[in-house]
Formats: C-alpha cells, sequence, structure tokens
C-alpha cells in the first residue's frame, strides 16, 4: 500500500484528512491559509532559563575551584615565604648555614640518595604508548548492499517463511544503517556461498588493504614490525591470519605474533591492551594491531529470528594500527594511550549465554542474541564505568559523587545517586556502533548530547556494524570532521560476547589537519544526516 501523503505548509498542526479518489489511499491535503491568535492569557511563553543557566555557571565555577584548588591553597603561602626572603640580609642566610653544620659526608650522600631516587623513578615509570596512526578498510561501491537488495536475498533465500522475512524487514527498517554499508561477494551470491576458499579471499582483501595503507601512511618497512596482533572472532583458519600477514609480506622470523579469536566486538580494545603489556617489557619497539570480523562464512541460512538478527546489522569493515613506545614517535604520533579498563562478567550464566554461536534446530549455525542482552549490557558498562570513573573524573565530579554516596549510605538511601559527568572528562566518545539500541542506551545513561553520539550513529548509518573495527571509524569521522584538536580526550567503549565491556582512553597528541585520508574522504560533507526512527521497506 503506498504510504500517506504529507504536504507541509508554514504550519506543521495545519493538515485536513480527505478522500483520496482511489479508495485504498489516503492523503493529507493543507487547508485554506488561516491566522491563528491566542488570546493575551494563552499567548504562549518561552521557558524561563535563567535558572539552569545560573545553575550551570556556579556548577563551573565549582569545578574550576575543586581543580585549581592546590594552587589557590599553596599561592598565599608561597607568596609569604618570598617577601619573608626578599627581606632577609645576606648576612643571616650565611648565618643560618654554618648553623646548621652540615658535614660533606651528609652532601654526598643526601646528593647520592637525591639521584637514585630519580634514576629509580624514572626506569620504573611505565612506558608511554602511541598511536603513530592506522588505516581502515573501504569497500568498494560494487559490494554495497541496499535495502532492496538485501530483502530480495532474503526473500529468495527464505521464500517458504514470510514471517522470516517480514522480521528482517523491520529489524533492517529500524537498525540506523544506511543504503551505503557493504557485504563479501560471497553473499551476494544466490544462494550465499559460504565456503573457506571465499572467506580467505575476504581476509586477505581486506586486511591486506589495511596494511597496505598502513605502510604507506607511517613509511614502515614491514621488516621491522616488532610485535603483530590481529582480532577476528569468528573466522580462525590453520595456518593462522597472523601467519598470513607474516607470509605476505615476509615479516622477520623473531616477530611476536598473536591471533586473537572468539573475543566478540571488544576484541579490538583487548588487543591494544595487550600490546601495551608487551610494549612495557620491550623498550624501543611497536606494534600492529589488526581489527576486523570476516563474514563470509558466518552469513545465517536459517530461519530462527534471534539468529536473523546479526545479518541485518554486521558489515564489512576492518582496521589496522601502528603502536610505539619509541621516543622518536612522540612528535608524529596522532594519540597517547592514557587507559585502558576490561570488565569481563562471563561468571554470571547470563552474561556467558547472552551471546553465542551455535546450531539451530535445522543445522544451521549462526549467532544467536538473547532479549536480555541490554540489560546484560548495562551491568557490564556499569562496573566498567565505576574502574574507569576515579581514573579520568575530576576531583570536582568525584567529590560530589563521594559525597552522594555517604548520603545514602548514612542519612537516606532512597536519596536519586548522583550519576559522574563523563562529559567533564571528555571531549570526545566513540561508542561501539552495535546497533541503535546500543547508542541509545549509552546517550541516555551517560547523559550525552546527540553531538557526542554523533560519530558512533553516523558509523552505524555508513558502514554499518563493523564488529570491533567500528570504533576506528568514528575516530577518523571525528577526525574528518575537524574536531580533533591537541589534548583532546576520547573515550573508546565496546561491549563482546563473553560477555564483556572494555574501554580506552586516549589524548590527542596532535591537532589533526584537515583534509585527513581515510574512508569518510568522499562523504563527509553529507553528513551528519537524519536517521528516522522507522524507514519504511
Amino acid at each position: 500500500m503506498p504510504p500517506s501523503v504529507f504536504c507541509p505548509q508554514s504550519s506543521p498542526l495545519n493538515f485536513t484528512l480527505f478522500k483520496s479518489p482511489h479508495p485504498k489511499i489516503q492523503t493529507l491535503n493543507p487547508p485554506k491559509k488561516e491566522t491563528i491568535t491566542f488570546p493575551n492569557n494563552m499567548a504562549p511563553k518561552l521557558q524561563d532559563f535563567s535558572q539552569s543557566v545560573k545553575l550551570k555557571y556556579v556548577k563551573l565555577g565549582y569545578q574550576y575551584l575543586v581543580k585549581h584548588f592546590l594552587a589557590f591553597f599553596l599561592f598565599p603561602i608561597i607568596l609569604a615565604l618570598s617577601i619573608h626572603a626578599f627581606q632577609t640580609n645576606p648576612e643571616e642566610i650565611i648565618q643560618l648555614w654554618n648553623s646548621m653544620h652540615i658535614s660533606s659526608v651528609q652532601i654526598v650522600f643526601t646528593l647520592f640518595f637525591t639521584i637514585y631516587s630519580l634514576m629509580l623513578f624514572i626506569m620504573s615509570r611505565p612506558r608511554t604508548v602511541y598511536l603513530v596512526d592506522y588505516a581502515l578498510y573501504k569497500p568498494p561501491r560494487n559490494f554495497r548492499v541496499s535495502f532492496a537488495a538485501f530483502m530480495e536475498h532474503a526473500q529468495l533465500a527464505l521464500f517458504t517463511e514470510p514471517k522470516s522475512v517480514h522480521f528482517q524487514m523491520k529489524i533492517l527498517g529500524r537498525s540506523g544503517l544506511g543504503e551505503e554499508t557493504c557485504l563479501p561477494p560471497a553473499i551476494h551470491y544466490i544462494p550465499p556461498s559460504p565456503n573457506m576458499a571465499l572467506a580467505r579471499e575476504e581476509a586477505e582483501l581486506v586486511i591486506f588493504s589495511c596494511m597496505d595503507s598502513l605502510f604507506q601512511k607511517t613509511n614502515l618497512n614491514p621488516k621491522d614490525v616488532d610485535i603483530l596482533i590481529l582480532n577476528c572472532s569468528l573466522f580462525s583458519p590453520t595456518p593462522s591470519l597472523t601467519a598470513m600477514v607474516i607470509n605476505k609480506y615476509k615479516m622477520r622470523s623473531n616477530i611476536k605474533s598473536f591471533n586473537l579469536s572468539g573475543m566478540g566486538c571488544s576484541a579490538g580494545l583487548i588487543s591494544i591492551d595487550l600490546a601495551k603489556d608487551l610494549l612495557q617489557h620491550h623498550p624501543n619497539s611497536n606494534a600492529v594491531v589488526i581489527s576486523t570480523e570476516i563474514l563470509t562464512p558466518n552469513s545465517y541460512l536459517g530461519k530462527e529470528r534471534a539468529m536473523l538478527l546479526p545479518n541485518c546489522l554486521f558489515r564489512m569493515g576492518g582496521a589496522a594500527l601502528l603502536l610505539s613506545n619509541r621516543s622518536s614517535d612522540r612528535h608524529r604520533a596522532k594519540y597517547k594511550l592514557a587507559h585502558v579498563v576490561r570488565t569481563n562478567i562471563g561468571a554470571d550464566d547470563k552474561a556467558y549465554n547472552c551471546i553465542q554461536q551455535e546450531e539451530d534446530s535445522e543445522g544451521h549455525v549462526g549467532i544467536k542474541l538473547n532479549i536480555d542482552l541490554m540489560t546484560i549490557a548495562g551491568e557490564a558498562l556499569k562496573s566498567n564505568i565505576t574502574t574507569m570513573g576515579p581514573l579520568v573524573l575530576p576531583a570536582s565530579e568525584q567529590i560530589l559523587f563521594a559525597l552522594s554516596l555517604i548520603g545514602r549510605k548514612i542519612f537516606n538511601s532512597k536519596l536519586k545517586p548522583y550519576i559522574p559527568d563523563f562529559k567533564a572528562a571528555f571531549e570526545h566518545f566513540c561508542i561501539h556502533a552495535g546497533g541503535r539500541a546500543v547508542i541509545d542506551e549509552l546517550q541516555k545513561n551517560l547523559r550525552l548530547t546527540e553531538e557526542h553520539v554523533e560519530a558512533s550513529r553516523m558509523t552505524l548509518h555508513r558502514f554499518g556494524n563493523t564488529s570491533s573495527s567500528s570504533l576506528w571509524y568514528e575516530m577518523n569521522y571525528i577526525e574528518a570532521k575537524g574536531r580533533m584538536k591537541k589534548g583532546d580526550r576520547v573515550w573508546q567503549i565496546g561491549f563482546g560476547s563473553g560477555f564483556k565491556c572494555n574501554s580506552a582512553v586516549w589524548k590527542c597528541n596532535r591537532t589533526v589537519r584537515m583534509p585527513v585520508d581515510g574512508p569518510w574522504d568522499d562523504c563527509i560533507d553529507q553528513y551528519p544526516v537524519h536517521i528516522p526512527d522507522m524507514i519504511k521497506l
């Protein structure tokens, strides 16, 4: 049935419903222009924002006071000591020195202890890990899967299951995906052809494209790579994907390689954490981290609704990163790694079983998503930010949170707990583009604005859920918009099966200049776009 026709005029409320000549179509027709007047006592009034503005500046003043409390406290003391020192005669200072009776042995011991303590501090502090640069995979246009093509394939594959086709149509319409997302060639076939050979071809295409671009950007020789880490959850062949990379680029025989599988969409941050730990133990080294998901062998061909959902959301993507602890890379690096916090609540049975790869009743293998997934994700996030908060929140927010906690414990347990304002700790947020519901829930819980979640929504719209690499498409979106400035802090949040919630905090090392090379370079001017709640297919 064709949709109703809307003809908006100067006022969005001026519509009149009339019957169309076609018996099954109703349209909306604007009436003649009318002037609507309100009596004086009914005239619409603007909201008085004076109170909220005052509260805003009170909060800003409080944050500034707490942040610079030490300076405010020490300044009068230092000023008083300085005035006293200027008023003291040189003879009095010499007399004070002579009265201390310090021997040469004490001076030597003091110097030795000071130098030893300084060297111990320098050697024991953690090495700084830099993100020199990264590269992303951009699928060719002939891999594009439009809504019409997706639904046509679904109807042909499930021609005996109209309810399953209709279910996928509803999911796709509400998913937040756009018409430009891509799937590998094997899934374009009718019927799909998920075999090992085509899966290897997809892996080579995505991974080698990212690696070639990374080597070109960073002028890195493949033989100079010290550590290689690759994460891909659902495709783990033998030889491994890291062995495939080493063979392709003829890397050194003593390279330290790691292949991570089964870690879900948060595996990219797990790889970052592993690289960080390895770089702490290997000075003057670098690490290449590759994050991707190979879709060819994981297209679900059955009719189970809970297992059809990933078919509607997951799309092609991949990222390759160069991390380094070398001081020579400090000036050219884009970011500096500040924190990585990992949370695994797999000890709980519901959390462990909420995302599982299994067979349906007809023997078709797919990923099953349980209905309580969002509740479990919320619990994992709560645990993760409990650890992350003290590391990143300013003292002003931590004091307010502590006072709220004390008030609830001592005075009234029904008091509403204070939710820390993470916008005071970060300028940018990269939320895993796992789906519209994930982004909506985190925006609500963290009280973020539309601008804070813009990168996540637009990445989901343009590239779909690219699994562990989605965070880097979001980072590249922020850069392509010219918003990444030196000193800015970025919070990456990822969720994965098991169940895991992982976070990484980056600090921008230098202002990223435009234009930015990457998958957004030919379409960034078209974004952001309006994404309707429901697209009728």
